[in-house]
């Protein structure tokens, strides 16, 4: 079975060694690897901010009333600094999407070099191909927003 570079085979004894199993291309794994540092700062940097926004009193206060530390951070820190992390954590994972489309240049042929690749060498039709492109990656990034937002809207303050 082959997804994406991801491939996977029964493991079976051929003479000395074991072949087959899950074997992952090194391209994936550098387009992993670099997007996740890339992108891990800037997320690191929104929590941080998030969980700096909330007033040094909640937290005082939370202990005054015998909470553990750990506790003081899943019950009264992280329920508050939700609602300000969630925003920009749209961009982010937008972001990701559209920073994916640069793994041609680790040699990692996804969405953008084949279909932009692939198939305008085969058609010769750039218009068409640039088109299936745009409405590509608009249907992934308007689905993320919609979920992401739905989330953030259940996350939100409420308010009369």
């Amino acid at each position: 079975m082959f997804l994406m570079g991801l491939y996977f085979d029964y493991p079976a004894l051929k003479g000395f060694n074991f072949k087959g199993g899950l074997q992952i291309r090194g391209s994936l794994i550098a387009l992993w690897f670099a997007l996740a540092i890339y992108t891990g700062a800037f997320i690191a940097e929104n929590v941080r901010a998030g969980i700096l926004s909330v007033s040094r009193g909640q937290t005082e206060a939370a202990a005054a009333l015998g909470l553990r530390p750990n506790r003081i951070m899943n019950l009264v820190i992280l329920p508050q600094a939700l609602r300000v992390i969630i925003p920009p954590m749209i961009s982010h994972y937008l972001n990701i999407t559209k920073n994916s489309s640069l793994a041609i240049a680790v040699g990692y042929m996804d969405v953008t070099g084949t279909l932009g690749g692939i198939t305008l060498n085969q058609t010769g039709r750039a218009i068409e191909t640039i088109l299936l492109l745009m409405v590509f990656y608009l249907t992934i990034s308007l689905s993320i927003s919609v979920i992401m937002n739905v989330y953030n809207n259940s996350v939100k303050l409420k308010e009369r």
